[in-house]
């Protein structure tokens, strides 16, 4: 999956977390990735073909299982990594979002894993 598929379903997460509630708007996802309507539609119709969202004709966008479970591996890695910057580092936090984004996308499994041991040790925060 390309990175931007990935902040796609990310941002569905988080919007859902934020609102207590599943199903996002089109307009909610634009805002927060400060992108256009049209862009998130054209990500959307991707994202339905792949099977990571379900949505009906200009109705809510859901998660499928398998689309949550791609966010919320996306999003323990974003998490993960921004502790770390922040935490660890004493990054600025805008800083420290900013780098994990960037990040979350292109580490390794295996680098990933362990950074999380080290962060939670660190921390003393659970996975």
């Amino acid at each position: 999956m390309l990175r931007a598929g990935e902040d796609y379903l990310e941002a569905i997460l988080q919007l859902e977390k934020a609102q207590e509630r599943a199903g996002v708007r089109i307009t909610d996802i634009a805002k927060k990735l400060e992108v256009t309507k049209p862009s998130v539609i054209r990500a959307m119709k991707q994202l339905h073909a792949e099977g990571y969202i379900e949505q009906e004709a200009y109705g809510d966008i859901y998660l499928t299982e398998k689309g949550r479970m791609k966010a919320s591996q996306v999003y323990h890695r974003h998490s993960v990594l921004t502790r770390f910057f922040r935490d660890v580092l004493s990054v600025d936090p805008v800083q420290a979002e900013k780098d994990a984004c960037l990040i979350e996308h292109y580490i390794s499994p295996e680098s990933m894993e362990k950074l999380a041991s080290f962060v939670e040790a660190e921390t003393g925060e659970i996975r």
